[in-house]
């Protein structure tokens, strides 16, 4: 209870409006800080008009990336607990020589708590295999 004093006498205030003002909505900022799930992709070589840096937030999905929710969705497919959902190629991993283009990615940011810092490209068929999973994240190539 707040008390307020006037000339005079003690006036008690009621403690209703600090409490409705508390439920007010908060005015939304011009400046959008990530937290969570939050990644830079940037691609290179790609064609098409699919070079660039992009930003991708997730839950809710929303950024520069031309299709955040697709974006969200198809990473949300590959996390698997206790995986890192974007692992390298394993060594000793035996590939196809197949060619997939000179496009190369590189993804920075936080995911599922954990830092990313991942570079693809499709320099065989392995390697084209882990960017085609990762599409619409990363552009689909046409393949």
């Amino acid at each position: 209870m707040s008390y307020v004093i006037r000339p005079g006498r003690l006036a008690r205030l009621s403690p209703l409006p600090l409490f409705l003002a508390a439920l007010a909505p908060t005015p939304a900022t011009a400046a959008y800080t990530p937290t969570g799930d939050h990644l830079t992709v940037t691609v290179r070589d790609a064609g098409h008009g699919a070079d660039g840096t992009f930003e991708v937030d997730c839950h809710p999905a929303r950024g520069t990336h031309r299709d955040p929710a697709g974006a969200c969705a198809g990473l949300d497919r590959n996390t698997r607990w206790g995986r890192d959902t974007f692992a390298p190629v394993p060594e000793g991993s035996v590939c196809t020589m197949l060619y997939g283009g000179p496009a190369t990615a590189h993804v920075t940011g936080t995911w599922a708590g954990r830092p990313v810092d991942a570079r693809f490209d499709r320099s065989n068929g392995c390697e084209t295999a882990r960017w085609d999973r990762f599409v619409p994240l990363l552009p689909g190539m046409g393949t």
